[in-house]
């Protein structure tokens, strides 16, 4: 039975506390014994947990706290386009050629059910780790008549691909949250076709004035680190959006056969 507009609406109206805002730097440390070892080895380290974070840290960054679904609100507001040029973003992700594609935190479906309208013929799997988002976007599918949404319930550590099958990953501002980024990377590299692309997408780290609290960004140099560690290639990055990093990243030849971490 689909999901009426009504109890949609309902869904949708539950907002709490999002993570954007302005944010205090991270007062978090890492343990003593130097960064620049830290920062390259794919261990995790344990350490002093700052407020927006975790108390983990991977090749030097602490993992930040997870924006709940009572935050679904926020990701529908009515200034996101104006703020993010969002438009402008999925104008992008229409230019690649794929069939199959994947959005990893989903989220409300925000750019995975226009990428489903444009690819009628394709598939869009809809990844995340709760429930009440994926609730949120199978009514939203419903109710926009898209029967190529396939809602996927992820795991923290395996967001549960088809292995070799998606053509290109998409990841908007979640990254950054994935406690097991290691093992997630692991899942995304197996889902992906050679040469198949991720898009990650991150606020600028690098940007004092992009009103998101610290552990919410990332900067380009830190995001090609981690993502490379996976195995996965860096391409470019387009710089085409007021706030966000677009780092793109492929399937290389010489990945087939490589063990996962």
């Amino acid at each position: 039975m689909g999901i009426g507009s009504r109890h949609l609406a309902l869904l949708l109206a539950i907002v709490a506390a999002a993570c954007g805002g302005p944010g205090q730097p991270s007062n978090a440390s890492l343990p003593a014994g130097g960064g620049s070892a830290l920062e390259t080895s794919t261990d995790y380290v344990e350490g002093q947990a700052s407020v927006d974070g975790i108390g983990k840290f991977y090749m030097g960054r602490e993992i930040s706290l997870v924006m709940g679904h009572l935050g679904a609100g926020w990701l529908e507001r009515e200034t996101r386009v104006q703020e993010e040029r969002t438009d402008l973003l999925l104008g992008f992700l229409f230019s690649q050629d794929a069939r199959v594609v994947a959005d990893i935190g989903v989220g409300t479906g925000y750019f995975a059910l226009p990428w489903a309208q444009r690819l009628a013929d394709g598939r869009v799997l809809g990844v995340d780790i709760q429930p009440e988002m994926l609730e949120i976007l199978t009514a939203r599918a419903e109710q926009a008549g898209l029967a190529n949404v396939e809602p996927i319930l992820g795991a923290i550590d395996d967001p549960k691909l088809p292995a070799g099958e998606v053509d290109v990953v998409l990841i908007v501002d979640a990254y950054h949250e994935f406690s097991h980024p290691r093992e997630m990377m692991a899942g995304i590299v197996r889902g992906l076709r050679v040469g198949g692309r991720l898009v990650l997408v991150e606020y600028r780290g690098e940007d004092p004035f992009v009103p998101i609290k610290e552990l919410h960004k990332m900067t380009q140099a830190q995001a090609i680190r981690e993502v490379e560690a996976s195995g996965l290639r860096w391409v470019e990055t387009a710089e085409f959006l007021p706030q966000q990093h677009v780092m793109v990243f492929e399937k290389p030849e010489s990945d087939v056969g490589r063990s996962d971490p």
